[in-house]
């Protein structure tokens, strides 16, 4: 009886562990295919990491913007043309899961531009909502 708890124990264990990396990777994924959207040139498709709903937190040096369209249009009001969005990379400090539900990022961000380079830190919460991460908040600077 021993051996077989000590098997279901050591099961759970790596079950949880796989769940945990599984969803740290779709993470990791996420903000990849954020990059290549950029240095595509696609802020449509960069905005797709994120939460779209009208209850999007953006924090940047404007200060605090709500919603996914107006995310998206101070993306693009501010990141207009190939010039200005550069080529993005992303560095991550920390990935932390928090509960079963959500992750604690941070990274620095930095955007290689002719008209001058310009980076700095964020840090993100990612929610799971119907079984898919998004960015729920965003503190950008």
């Amino acid at each position: 009886m021993r051996i077989l708890m000590s098997f279901l124990l050591a099961f759970f264990l790596i079950q949880h562990t796989w769940a945990q990396s599984a969803d740290e990777q779709a993470i990791r994924k996420i903000l990849s295919d954020q990059t290549i959207a950029w240095n595509n040139g696609n802020i449509e498709e960069f905005m797709k990491g994120y939460w779209n709903n009208d209850s999007l937190m953006f924090i940047g040096k404007s200060g605090v913007t709500y919603g996914y369209q107006n995310t998206l249009m101070n993306y693009k009001k501010n990141y207009g043309n190939a010039d200005a969005m550069g080529t993005l990379s992303f560095d991550l400090v920390k990935v932390q899961r928090l509960s079963p539900e959500y992750y604690f990022i941070v990274g620095k961000w930095h955007l290689k531009r002719k008209i001058g380079d310009v980076g700095g830190h964020y840090n993100l919460i990612f929610r799971k909502i119907n079984d898919t991460w998004v960015i729920v908040a965003d503190h950008s600077s």
